[in-house]
């Protein structure tokens, strides 16, 4: 029933302005306002929806993996532009001094949207 559909994700904010700011100025994404909507246009074609929710509650888990040829760079340059990055210090997970994660699994480092929604850049080679 949905093998040819192009599916798309959605997610909530408190602030539609505050998440155009932080997606198109300190992210650099293309973000369009649709029908009270904000639109994430993703390379590749795949569109990402941004809703108001007044009664939002930022999501637990990850939302959005920004895949990055060296996560150091990109910590590096999202630290410049304000972003502060989430530490962890658990028996599963610990990170190190800048937030990045690296002792199983793929190199990453998470972060949050104004809305408290988490987000994360994760080293990937390119194709």
């Amino acid at each position: 029933m949905f093998r040819h559909t192009k599916a798309f994700s959605g997610f909530s904010v408190d602030d539609l302005e505050k998440a155009k700011q932080f997606y198109g100025e300190v992210l650099g994404l293309e973000v369009a306002e649709v029908m009270g909507l904000l639109e994430l246009k993703i390379e590749g074609g795949t569109h990402i929806i941004i809703y108001p929710k007044p009664d939002h509650t930022p999501a637990t888990f990850t939302i959005l993996n920004f895949p990055v040829p060296n996560v150091d760079q990109a910590v590096d340059e999202l630290i410049r532009s304000g972003i502060v990055f989430e530490h962890y210090d658990t028996e599963q997970m610990k990170t190190d001094a800048k937030g990045i994660f690296r002792d199983a699994g793929p190199t990453i480092a998470w972060f949050k949207d104004p809305a408290g929604n988490i987000l994360s850049v994760i080293e990937q080679e390119n194709d």
